[in-house]
């Protein structure tokens, strides 16, 4: 079982730069008790999703700073895609800040394109704003 706890341990290191906000326990706790949100953990770092119907959102991703850049963010992602496919999901979503070239190229090599924008998304450090790129993964068309 997922400890709500490791999870919000890891996010506060993930996501300690001005202007992002970590979650918290209870928020993880929250997260984790509704229909079809999961994690998948690794050492450093996990990937929470939601599946609703045949679609699913990564709802975060995190890894701690000192285990960056060794593969454990792609692992993730490619674990977490195929676990929402096993529960039914054929299209997989998530938002990212446009300005989060890291998270984009991440996304990029999994497959992941831009399927909108939401402007404003994000509180910028300097207390302006940034827009959120809408990324998706269409899994049935992965399929041999």
């Amino acid at each position: 079982m997922t400890a709500p706890a490791r999870l919000a341990s890891i996010h506060a290191e993930a996501f300690d730069r001005p202007g992002e906000t970590p979650w918290s326990e209870a928020a993880f706790a929250d997260l984790l008790a509704q229909t079809g949100v999961f994690a998948v953990e690794a050492s450093d770092g996990f990937i929470l999703m939601r599946t609703v119907a045949d679609e699913a959102e990564i709802l975060t991703l995190a890894v701690r700073p000192a285990a960056r850049r060794g593969g454990q963010g792609a692992r993730l992602v490619g674990e977490g895609v195929l676990a929402a496919a096993a529960r039914g999901a054929g299209r997989v979503f998530l938002e990212v800040a446009e300005d989060n070239a890291a998270a984009r190229a991440l996304y990029a090599r999994a497959g992941f394109a831009e399927a909108g924008r939401r402007p404003g998304y994000y509180a910028a450090a300097d207390g302006g704003r940034r827009d959120a790129l809408l990324l998706a993964l269409n899994l049935t068309a992965r399929l041999p």
